[in-house]
């Protein structure tokens, strides 16, 4: 049984990757009369503007996953008694290369896990892809799956994540562009297609078009802002939802994570390599992959 989990998703403006103190403040500000133990998540690169809506070099902007930044975020998670997803940041790597790198601090002020994105947007971003997925425990609460804005445009992405034990496939996003409607559908695809709640949280202008959402395992919209400006969405949503949805199938009907009976022939799936096997097809034969150290 997990327990309820208050949401707090802030579609904020981008900020310079040195502002640590004015996005503490910011924080604090949006946290401030709300429950103890909440999710608090920002939008992408929301600590990477050098200028109002223009993402710095990353050259400008980098920093190893362990250093001073990461340490003032560790405490702010602390200090405020919640789970942070402080967006997405610019990480140095140990190999000298920039990734496009989502972290997630506990109420005790610890670094879980950072997730690197798998799929820039490419030929306009040039950060190294990251190379697996990344599902966090959030202990007596549930498991969050991480993906960056572009990442929801494929499917394989939220299917893992789910197939890992994902409960919420928070997304991370910065999208500017009028592609923004398409990607609220593709983020409603993803959760009935996988039976998981998606929180996709956008930047506010002018780093992007707003329009943030949280979507329920059956596609339902539970909360959304309508225009791009500084904005805050709250919900409060139990995980167990994902597995009363499985249970009982989507609108009381589709049961997809049960689709298979033994015996079932294996798919194969040329274009992975791979193959689907009954066998492993459900998400409670993936819960290890979920306590793997993050990328260092």
């Amino acid at each position: 049984m997990s327990r309820p989990l208050p949401l707090i998703l802030a579609q904020a403006p981008g900020r310079p990757a040195d502002d640590l103190a004015g996005f503490a403040a910011d924080v604090e500000r949006r946290v401030k009369l709300r429950a103890p133990g909440a999710l608090v998540v920002y939008p992408e690169l929301h600590l990477g503007e050098s200028g109002p809506g223009v993402v710095a070099a990353p050259e400008g902007a980098t920093e190893p996953l362990d250093g001073k930044r990461d340490a003032v975020l560790a405490e702010l998670a602390g200090d405020l008694d919640i789970w942070l997803v402080p967006g997405s940041l610019y990480e140095r790597g140990t190999d000298g290369r920039v990734y496009n790198t989502t972290p997630v601090y506990s109420p005790r002020g610890e670094r879980l896990a950072a997730y690197r994105k798998i799929c820039p947007w490419r030929p306009y971003e040039t950060t190294t892809p990251g190379s697996r997925f990344e599902v966090v425990e959030l202990p007596g609460v549930g498991r969050i799956g991480l993906s960056i804005c572009y990442d929801s445009w494929f499917p394989e992405i939220s299917r893992h994540l789910a197939w890992m034990g994902a409960e919420l496939i928070v997304n991370v996003v910065r999208t500017s562009t009028s592609d923004r409607a398409q990607e609220i559908v593709l983020n409603r695809a993803n959760a009935i297609a996988n039976q998981v709640f998606v929180a996709s949280v956008n930047s506010a202008a002018p780093s992007g078009v707003g329009r943030s959402l949280l979507i329920d395992p059956q596609g339902t919209l539970r909360t959304e802002t309508v225009d791009d400006g500084d904005a805050t969405l709250t919900d409060v949503i139990d995980l167990d939802e994902v597995s009363n949805v499985r249970r009982y199938g989507t609108a009381g009907l589709n049961r997809i994570w049960e689709q298979f009976r033994p015996g079932d022939p294996a798919l194969e799936l040329p274009l992975y390599g791979g193959r689907i096997d009954p066998a492993t097809w459900n998400p409670a034969h993936a819960t290890a992959h979920a306590t793997e150290e993050p990328p260092r």
